[in-house]
C-alpha cells in the first residue's frame, strides 16, 4: 500500500471561492448564510442558505472546453470550477500528464430538476384540472425540451464533466451516500491511490439543491432551521442550546490526492497525508441517527483502525455538527464512546456548518479540505454562534473563535440520511 498525501485544493463555497479565501473566512468566522437570491423565496418559511452567489468556472477550465458550460447543472459547474482550481494549487499540468493513471472520484446527489427548462413541455401536456395529456407532445421532436437536458440529471455527470474537462482518462467513480458523499468520495480516492490503481485522483463532491422544489421538500421534511428573527448569518447554530435546524448550502470541494513519492520527486506542496477511512451504516432509522451513536463510532473506529492511530493521538475533530438537536447530541455520545468520557472533552472539536450551512454531498469534502488545512496551518477554525452550548454537547466545540494548536493527526466526521456514517484520518505532512 502506498502512502497517500493532499497536494491540491479546490473551493467553491458561500463564504469563499478558492482555498486560500474559503480557510480565511473559515478562522475569521466569516459566514456566507444569507438571503436566498437565486429564485423568490420571500413566501416560503426558510427565506435563508449557504449560497454561492455569481460563480464563474470559466477561468479556471480549458478554453477549448467552456463550450460544455451549457449543458451543466449548478452542481457539475461548482464541481469543474473547484477541480481547476484544485489541479492550478497543486501545480500539476494535465497535458503533460499520463491521463491514463488519473482518476476522478465525485460525491454528489439529488439532481434540481430546471423549471424553466420543462415549462415549454409542461405547458403542453398540464391540463387546466391538473391531469396529463400526452397527446399533445410529438415523441419524435425535441423542439418542447433542451435535447440534452436529460443528461443535466444523471448524477455522474459531475464526475464525467471533471474528467473530460481535464481528460482525466483512469479510474472514474460517482458517489451517492446522501451527506456522506464528500467524505466517501475522498476515502475512496485516497484507496485508488494507495492500492496504486491511479497515480492522481481528483476526489471531493458538489452539490446545490438550491430549487424551489427541493427547499419545499426539506422544509415539509422539517429539518432546516425556521428561525426568522435573527440575521441569517447567526441562525446556523451547531452544539447550541438554541438550534432547531440546518441551513441548506451548496458548494463544492476537491482534493487532489497523490501518492507520495511522486509528490516528493516533483517537489510538490503536501498539505496532509490521509491516512484511513472508516463507514458503517446505522440500520436505524431512514431520516433519524441512532441516538446511541453505534454506527458513528462504528466509523470512527474503523477510520482509526486503518490509519493505525490512537484516538488519544488525534488533535482535532472536525465535526459533521449540522445544527439540528439529533445530529449533535448524537456525534457528541459517538465521540465519547470512542475517546472516553474524560478524553473527548480534552480535544478541540469544530463544525464549519456554522458558516457556510450543510452543503450535504459536498459538505464532507468541503471539510476535508478545512482539515488538511488545520494541519498545515496549525490552526483550528470555531463553531460560530456558539453562544449558550447545550449541556448534551458538552465538548470543546472551539466557540466563536479560532484557536491556535500543534495538532499533528486530525479526525473528520460525517453521517446522512438512511444511516450513512463515514470518517477520515489525517495527518500533518
Amino acid at each position: 500500500m502506498r502512502r497517500v498525501v493532499i497536494t491540491g485544493l479546490g473551493v467553491v463555497a458561500p463564504n469563499g471561492i478558492g482555498k486560500d479565501d474559503f480557510w480565511n473566512a473559515c478562522v475569521n468566522g466569516r459566514s456566507g448564510v444569507r438571503n436566498i437570491t437565486a429564485f423568490d423565496a420571500s413566501t416560503f418559511p426558510v427565506k435563508i442558505a449557504g449560497e454561492v452567489k455569481d460563480f464563474d468556472p470559466t477561468p479556471f477550465i480549458p478554453d477549448s472546453m467552456r463550450k460544455s458550460m451549457k449543458v451543466m447543472g449548478r452542481a457539475a459547474r461548482f464541481g469543474v470550477g473547484a477541480a481547476g482550481l484544485a489541479l492550478q494549487d497543486s501545480g500539476i499540468s494535465m497535458e503533460n500528464e499520463n491521463s491514463e493513471r488519473v482518476g476522478v472520484v465525485i460525491g454528489t446527489g439529488i439532481v434540481p430538476i430546471d423549471l424553466p427548462e420543462i415549462m415549454p413541455m409542461l405547458q403542453k401536456v398540464v391540463q387546466e384540472d391538473g391531469t396529463f395529456d400526452l397527446s399533445n407532445l410529438d415523441p419524435n421532436s425535441s423542439s418542447h425540451m433542451f435535447p440534452l437536458w436529460l443528461l443535466k440529471l444523471l448524477p455522474n455527470m459531475v464526475s464525467a464533466h471533471i474528467s473530460m474537462m481535464f481528460n482525466a482518462q483512469g479510474p472514474n467513480s460517482t458517489v451517492t451516500t446522501a451527506c456522506v458523499a464528500g467524505t466517501q468520495a475522498v476515502g475512496e480516492g485516497f484507496r485508488m491511490v494507495a492500492r496504486g490503481e491511479a497515480d492522481v485522483v481528483i476526489a471531493g463532491g458538489a452539490d446545490s439543491r438550491l430549487d424551489p422544489l427541493l427547499l419545499m421538500a426539506y422544509t415539509a421534511l422539517g429539518t432546516l432551521s425556521r428561525c426568522n428573527d435573527r440575521p441569517p448569518e447567526e441562525v446556523s447554530r451547531p452544539f447550541d442550546r438554541s438550534r432547531d435546524g440546518f441551513v441548506l448550502g451548496e458548494g463544492a470541494g476537491i482534493l487532489i490526492l497523490e501518492d507520495l513519492e511522486r509528490a516528493k520527486r516533483r517537489g510538490a506542496k503536501i498539505y496532509a497525508e490521509v491516512l484511513g477511512f472508516g463507514s458503517s451504516f446505522d440500520a436505524y432509522s431512514i431520516i433519524k441517527p441512532d441516538p446511541d451513536g453505534r454506527g458513528a463510532a462504528r466509523a470512527i473506529r474503523n477510520a482509526l483502525e486503518e490509519a493505525r492511530v490512537d484516538p488519544t493521538e488525534i488533535g482535532y475533530i472536525n465535526a459533521h455538527g449540522t445544527s439540528t438537536r439529533l445530529n449533535d447530541s448524537m456525534e457528541t455520545v459517538a465521540i465519547k464512546k470512542i475517546f472516553g468520557e474524560t478524553h473527548a472533552k480534552t480535544v478541540p472539536i469544530s463544525s464549519i456548518k456554522s458558516m457556510i450551512g450543510h452543503s450535504i454531498a459536498a459538505s464532507g469534502a468541503l471539510e476535508s479540505v478545512v482539515l488538511a488545512m488545520s494541519l498545515s496551518e496549525n490552526v483550528v477554525p470555531p463553531t460560530i454562534n456558539l453562544h449558550n452550548p447545550d449541556p448534551k454537547c458538552d465538548l470543546d466545540c472551539v466557540p466563536l473563535f479560532a484557536r491556535d494548536t500543534n495538532h499533528k493527526l486530525a479526525l473528520s466526521t460525517s453521517f446522512g440520511f438512511g444511516g450513512q456514517n463515514g470518517a477520515l484520518v489525517m495527518r500533518a505532512a
